[in-house]
């Protein structure tokens, strides 16, 4: 498989992915531009700003800040591959295995290490609880069960990529990893 030039020019193999190819600044920006769903949603929200969203609630639950990190960057992956739908995953085991490589090597690049067991329970907690505003919200579907406790007040407006962006980019200065 060939390469993907990223925002920063970086040739980049998704398959292949190398530490060292990886810039923030290339997962922020092709995350503010890539839509939550598929784009089968009501209006543009986009994967940066659910992972800006992911990251203000493990703040607000107290949450360490390399937790904070890894909400923020949990879908970093789909930066390089895309995204495909969790049904469509079940059918795809090569593309999974790919998917959790990258992402992997995403943490162990600006996490020092992947996630423990206990970490990824909380990333997912934080990710699954917003599923469910967003599904209500974006595609006007309630999922089964009692609405999730959320700390912070969500914000589904259409916002501009260079401010998602920002945002990102932001919170990625404030709580990276030294």
């Amino acid at each position: 498989m060939g390469c993907i030039t990223t925002y920063t020019r970086k040739k980049f193999d998704p398959l292949h992915p190398q530490a060292a190819d990886f810039d923030i600044r290339d997962i922020a920006h092709a995350l503010a531009f890539t839509c939550r769903g598929n784009g089968h949603v009501k209006r543009f929200f986009s994967v940066g700003q659910h992972c800006v969203t992911c990251a203000k609630e493990a703040i607000a639950r107290g949450y360490s800040d390399r937790v904070v990190l890894a909400c923020l960057l949990h879908d970093a992956s789909e930066a390089y591959m895309s995204d495909v739908p969790r049904p469509f995953k079940e059918v795809l085991p090569e593309y999974v295995k790919a998917e959790e490589k990258l992402i992997d090597l995403v943490y162990l690049t600006f996490l020092g290490s992947t996630l423990s067991d206990e970490e990824q329970k909380l990333v997912k907690k934080v990710d699954d609880d917003l599923l469910y505003y967003d599904m209500k919200e974006l595609l006007d579907v309630t999922l089964d069960g009692i609405a999730p406790y959320i700390n912070i007040c969500l914000d589904y407006s259409e916002r501009r990529f260079e401010e998602v962006e920002r945002e990102y980019l932001d919170i990625y200065k404030r709580y990276k990893m030294e």
